[in-house]
This record gives C-alpha cells, sequence and structure tokens, in this order.
C-alpha cells in the first residue's frame, strides 16, 4: 500500500490511547495532521476511537493495535506488527499507566508485577523499540508524574516506577544527543480523567482545583515542551509551586502528611 507524505516521514504512536490523557494526545496529534498508531487493551474501544477520528478528520490515517503492556508476549506481537506494516515512528507517546493505590501489604505478587510493567518496563520497551525503528527525527514523550517526585506511602509502587521513569528519561535523552531525536518526561498532577479522580481533586479544595490541569492542556502543554526537548516539564503553575515549596522541608515531615492523606484511599487498577 502506497504512503502519505507524512506516513513516510513517520508516524505518532500513543499508548492508553483510549484513556482520558492517551486520548487527548490522539486528538492533538490527530489536529497536526499526524499518521496515528495507537494502543490500548480493549479492541473495542480502539475500533470505537478510530471510527470517531476518520469521521472528524476524513484524510486521516489511523493504525490500531490491542495489546497488554504488561505482557512481553502481547508487546511483541504488537511491535512486529508494526514492524511488518513499514511504520516508522517520529513521535512515542507513552501514556498509559495503572495507578494501583493501596498499602504495599495488600497487594499481590502478580499486582506488583502488573504495574511495575505497565508504568515502567512497557514504556523502557517501546522507547527502545522506537529508536530501533525511527523516522529521520524521533520524539519521546514519556508521562511520568509529579507522585513520582518523592516516595509515597500507600502509593509507593506507582510513585517508585513514576520516578524511574523520569530518571531514565532524563539518562534517555542524555544518550540520544546528537543524533536528531528529543525525549522529555512530563510529571503531570491531578487531571479530572474519571470520576475517582475528579472526587479526589474535589476533597482537595481550593488546592486541588487551581492545580488540576485538562488532559487536553497537558497534552498541548506536552508537545510543545518535547518540541523544544525539555528534559522534564511539570505542567501547570501551581504544581510548579508545589515542587519548589516543598523540595525545604524535611522528608519525614512529607512523608508523615502523605501517609496519612493517602492512606485513606483504596483503588486497583482500571
Amino acid at each position: 500500500m502506497r504512503k502519505t507524505a507524512i506516513e513516510q516521514n513517520g508516524c505518532a504512536f500513543v499508548t492508553g490511547a483510549t484513556g482520558g490523557l492517551g486520548k487527548a494526545f490522539v486528538y492533538a496529534l490527530a489536529k497536526r495532521g499526524y499518521t496515528l498508531i495507537l494502543t490500548g487493551r480493549s479492541e473495542e474501544k480502539l475500533c470505537a476511537l478510530k471510527r470517531e477520528l476518520v469521521e472528524k478528520y476524513e484524510s486521516l490515517t489511523v493504525h490500531t493495535y490491542a495489546a497488554d503492556l504488561s505482557d512481553e508476549g502481547s508487546r511483541r506481537a504488537m511491535t512486529e506488527a508494526i514492524r511488518a506494516a513499514g511504520l516508522k515512528i517520529a513521535l512515542l507517546v507513552n501514556a498509559a499507566g495503572a495507578d494501583i493505590q493501596k498499602a504495599f501489604a495488600k497487594y499481590s505478587q502478580e499486582k506488583i508485577a502488573f504495574q511495575c510493567r505497565v508504568n515502567f518496563e512497557a514504556a523502557a520497551s517501546l522507547c527502545r523499540f522506537s529508536i530501533e525503528n525511527r523516522a529521520e527525527r524521533l520524539e519521546i514523550i514519556n508521562v511520568s508524574s509529579v507522585s513520582g517526585i518523592y516516595p509515597m506511602p500507600y502509593f509507593a509502587i506507582y510513585s517508585a516506577t513514576k520516578g524511574a521513569l523520569t530518571s531514565f528519561s532524563v539518562a534517555l535523552r542524555e544518550e540520544l544527543k546528537g543524533k536528531n531525536a528529543a525525549v522529555t518526561a512530563i510529571l503531570p498532577g491531578a487531571m479530572p480523567t474519571r470520576e475517582d479522580i475528579k472526587a479526589q481533586i474535589k476533597g482537595q479544595g481550593l488546592w486541588g482545583k487551581l492545580a488540576a490541569k485538562s488532559p487536553e492542556w497537558v497534552a498541548e502543554y506536552s508537545l510543545r515542551a518535547v518540541r523544544k526537548n525539555k528534559r522534564k516539564a511539570i505542567p501547570g503553575f501551581w504544581n510548579k509551586v508545589m515542587r519548589v515549596s516543598t523540595a525545604c522541608i524535611p522528608a519525614s515531615w512529607k512523608l508523615h502528611f502523605i501517609a496519612r492523606r493517602w492512606s485513606r484511599i483504596s483503588k486497583d487498577a482500571f
């Protein structure tokens, strides 16, 4: 099949494409005319998203691949299909994530592996795949979190995996210097994507209202940040204020505050 001019220049590959932030990236990239490679766990949701996109953007080319990113075999099948289709990656957005939140003692071994694989292993694996199958220029956005800045009791694995993803992204950016590539770790705060998250934001009162940013806003901010090849970027003024204002607070105080607050919330992966 003959490729479009945009497809020859590379595609935008988005993980977690049917989720709140992932879908915001998808529409931001569709508006820019990218050929899209979309993945998520549900074939049904991916097909519905593709229909929405081609109805709105008639000339848009969309490739969908259902995959379980926590499963190495499923990831391999997806990447081999992309490779076989001759698609090159110009932009990778690792937006998929698992935000399990509960006391570590309540985890099963399976849930430990699941969250680590989705939040870090899959992102690193797809970075490697994208480097091997890159277009002339490659941009990578790894969606981390402000939750990865400090250790977070009752959110321990999530914060650890997001911290690891930030560290990995910064190191990878250095390795790719001078190779026509950009890597940016995005550290968003809360985004009103699901009803449980909206309830948490509301429970934070004025601070939650000030710090929260829509997924559409975060997606646009992220695309500008990677174009500038920023190492790390925290979307939103008040999230930046929080980062600076808490830097000098003793770790024991921060841990106590986080533990007291987050011990009241328990939720599993969606």
